[in-house]
């Protein structure tokens, strides 16, 4: 997912570097009809970013239009926008955002209008909304869908029929499909080429992210997490500046650890790593810094978090393979968080926890997205059954204000923390 632009008070330099992505992004889509580029609207989890490229296609990303939407203050009037043409509050907010985006221009986070999709590509991974979602564009745009029908993962192993058949989709649908777009033959050695680009980005991020065992972290696993993952779970996997950014990134990391810095925060560099957690569940992005700052002021840093695992679970051995590309490609939807059954997601968040010997871990529920919220409290009780370790249960949403209940969170967030400190020093809990 390109995540939200940073706005850290001091910007590293990776985070600048990936600000001039974005906006170099947001630019070839806004002379894309002037230039005879054709664009292909798809998902986060499960997405072909490396496919398209290969091929000459430009990726948009609904999802990164409706947070990146919600953070610069617009989601609220793009989802009355939508509820007014009939969409009930309870519709993922997501699509209510994005919905509400297209019937008022279509103008994007930038400020500039998002060319009309020539293709809609589907990757179904978990998330049954995700086809509702592209039910609802094709019926605005009137443009062609094609669709990747991806095997739920219910025991938490992916079966060589289930890799056969989505390997199977891609040869006789995808490919083509996709290639009529592009009017030319997908070229393998250009795939390949993009996957072993990914593949090394990939093991820097998964340097950054097991960096957090340090004591300080010198990350927010989560709040800072989001920016990390922005060009891996997007528009820029498999390209060189991907590939770049994340070889810088890591030797920032590198370096704060090194000299037993934290993470960068909102407000500068973070001091004093009071509490480990392990977060599960998507951010509150309409009130995002206001939100990570509950966690700053108590000293508490994000060791590992599953929602920066939603577009790839690399640090469990995933690598994009440029021997395997259909393959891996196949692999990589297969493996989203999104499409793992509830005893596997709680096997993973028991591992961070155990492995990065966290404090306790926090579960914020999002009021919209069932693919995430559904099952959550059972989470909580088989974790803390497993490990010994307390956990804290909020509620919010992804980019509706209205349901971002500032005072509620943060007295469940401060009697939380009392608590964790009080098992602390050895007192009642």
């Amino acid at each position: 997912m390109t995540t939200p632009l940073a706005t850290a008070a001091v910007k590293d330099a990776s985070q600048q570097r990936q600000k001039r992505m974005i906006a170099e992004h947001f630019e070839r889509l806004a002379a894309a009809r002037d230039e005879g580029r054709k664009v292909v609207y798809t998902f986060v989890p499960g997405n072909l970013t490396e496919l398209l490229g290969a091929l000459g296609l430009l990726p948009v990303l609904p999802e990164i239009n409706a947070l990146q939407s919600g953070m610069r203050n617009r989601s609220a009037a793009y989802i009355a926008e939508a509820e007014r043409a009939g969409h009930s509050e309870d519709v993922c907010t997501y699509v209510k955002c994005d919905i509400g985006m297209l019937k008022s221009g279509n103008i994007g986070p930038t400020g500039t209008r998002l060319p009309d999709p020539d293709l809609l590509l589907l990757s179904y991974t978990g998330c049954f909304t995700f086809m509702k979602w592209f039910e609802l564009l094709r019926q605005e745009y009137r443009c062609p869908v094609a669709m990747l029908h991806v095997p739920y993962q219910s025991d938490g192993v992916i079966t060589e029929s289930m890799r056969s058949y989505v390997v199977e989709q891609l040869r006789r649908r995808v490919v083509p499909a996709l290639e009529r777009l592009a009017g030319r033959p997908l070229d393998m050695d250009e795939l390949a080429a993009r996957l072993a680009r990914s593949r090394r980005a990939e093991e820097d991020l998964v340097a950054v992210w097991e960096s957090a065992r340090h004591r300080p972290s010198p990350i927010d696993g989560y709040f800072g997490g989001v920016y990390y993952v922005g060009p891996i779970f997007s528009s820029f996997r498999g390209t060189g500046d991907a590939e770049a950014y994340y070889r810088e990134l890591r030797s920032e990391v590198e370096s704060r650890m090194a000299r037993g810095e934290g993470p960068t925060t909102p407000d500068g560099p973070a001091t004093g790593e009071r509490y480990r957690l392990v977060v599960e569940g998507p951010p509150n992005w309409t009130s995002f810094n206001e939100f990570w700052r509950m966690f700053i002021r108590e000293g508490a840093t994000v060791v590992a978090s599953t929602y920066t695992r939603v577009g790839g679970l690399y640090d469990t051995g995933f690598r994009h393979d440029p021997a395997r590309p259909l393959e891996s490609l196949a692999d990589y939807c297969l493996g989203c968080y999104t499409n793992l059954g509830l005893p596997t997601r709680t096997d993973l968040i028991e591992r961070y926890i155990r492995d990065y010997q966290a404090d306790g871990f926090v579960i914020n529920s999002v009021k919209s997205c069932n693919s995430f919220s559904a099952g959550q409290l059972l989470v909580l009780r088989e974790l803390e059954r497993r490990t010994g370790v307390p956990g804290a249960f909020i509620e919010s949403d992804l980019v509706d204000p209205r349901y971002f209940g500032k005072a509620n969170i943060e007295n469940r967030l401060q009697s939380y923390f009392q608590m964790l400190e009080a098992r602390r020093r050895g007192g009642p809990s």
